[in-house]
Order: C-alpha cells, then structure tokens, then sequence
C-alpha cells in the first residue's frame, strides 16, 4: 500500500471542498495543469492553491509559487507529519547487514556513530517516486562520513537498474527488501526512518505528505547539533 496526502493545503480557502485529482488548477493565463504536474508541485511544498471564486464549492483553482522564504515559513507551521505505525521513537534499530546494489557492504546492525537516514520504498509506488528529486538534495547536503542514507527497495536488481538509469536515485540503494520490511512489518510506503548515531529511532513517518522531506532534514540538523554538543563537552572535560 502507498499513501500520498493532500490534507494539509493552507491557503485554499473554500469551506467544503476537497482536493480531488479531477480538480480544475490553473496559472494565472488560465492555462490548465495535468494533475501529474501540479500535484508533485503541492507536495514540494513550494507551492499552493487559491480559489478562482472562494463562494462557489465547485471552483477552479489557481497555482500560485511561493518564495524561499515564504515556503520555508509554511513548512514550520504544518504540523510534523503522522508517526509510522511500525516504529517506536527511542527504540533500537537494527536490519543487519545488506548489500546495496552497487556492491558496497553496509551494516546497519552497529551504527559506528553515524546518523542514519532509512526509505523503504518500491518502483511502483507514486508517492515514492515523487519524491526522489528532493530526497536527492539531502543526499547532497548532508551525505557524509557522519550521515548516510540507505533506499530500502522492494525490487529486484534488474527492475531497479533499469529504473535508475531513467531517474538517479542518490541513496545507497539496496533491492530485494522484501524481507527487511517484514522485519519491521512496514506495509505502507513511502517509509521513513531517521537513526541516531547511537542507533535508535529518532524520527520515523510512512506515506508522503508536503512536509516529509522538512521533516527528515529538520530531524538530520537536530541530530548533527546534539552529535556536536556532545564531541564538545568531551573534548573539554578531556
């Protein structure tokens, strides 16, 4: 099962209307979107929708852009997106050893003090897909020696090579996870894990919604600052 929320839509302003994929969203010439445009733009977060008529229920609506600023000021406000049903923020985190399909041997058993950012995810799931552009951009940011990242896929290596020759995926992407879901009895995708250095579960989150990818970088960040005030206070007790 894959979820994607719309629920959360500030801005839009007509009481009793739901956003539905059949929704008329247009630009300000009146040109319309194809729902595959306009709906991977909402979950981005940089963007939302204005009613062309706020009293009539069955309104178009118009696409509007937000600012850096301005999305970032929205993102801090929405409220962090649901827990995942399979975790328990504080518990121990372990799926062993595994092997991307690169070949690279990654032990996910013993953290080794790095932060660890987990996606459990599968080719044909849409929400997953749509979010690969920006989940690249915190591989980008923050990959490291102290933070890794690791795409927990349900496919095999062939379907995955082929996918990921059309759309670069920057996590260290492990195939045939069937099996690793299981172990934690995810059913619902996308999931997100984020693991502290000391190996335990932080933040954690299933299906997409427009602040995910917020949420995993806010919780990267608060993880650094701690794994830095903590390299601090030892080095000046030392």
């Amino acid at each position: 099962m894959f979820l994607l929320s719309l629920t959360i839509l500030s801005g839009l302003g007509v009481r009793g209307q739901k956003i539905k994929e059949n929704t008329i969203v247009k630009d300000s010439l009146g040109q319309v979107y194809p729902v595959a445009l306009w709906q991977p733009l909402l979950l981005k977060g940089g963007h939302i929708l204005k009613p062309e008529n706020k009293e009539d229920r069955n309104t178009a609506y118009f696409l509007v852009s937000l600012s850096e600023d301005e999305k970032q000021a929205r993102l801090e406000k929405i409220p962090p997106p649901q827990k995942s049903p399979y975790f328990r923020t504080g518990q121990k985190f372990s799926l062993g050893k595994v092997t991307d399909i690169q070949g690279n041997r990654i032990d996910l058993k013993h953290n080794q003090g790095k932060i660890t950012v987990i996606n459990f995810w599968f080719i044909g799931c849409l929400p997953c897909r749509l979010e690969i552009s920006e989940l690249n951009t915190l591989v980008e940011k923050y990959g490291s020696d102290s933070v890794r990242f690791v795409a927990v896929a349900l496919d095999s290596k062939y379907e995955l090579e082929d996918f990921l020759g059309r759309v670069p995926f920057k996590y260290n992407v492990v195939s045939d996870g069937l099996i690793y879901a299981r172990s934690y009895r995810v059913q619902s995708y996308p999931t997100h894990v984020v693991i502290s250095a000391e190996g335990k579960v932080y933040f954690h989150t299933s299906g997409l919604s427009i602040n995910t990818v917020y949420s995993i970088e806010k919780s990267i960040k608060e993880l650094l600052n701690k794994t830095g005030i903590a390299m601090t206070s030892a080095v000046v007790s030392h």
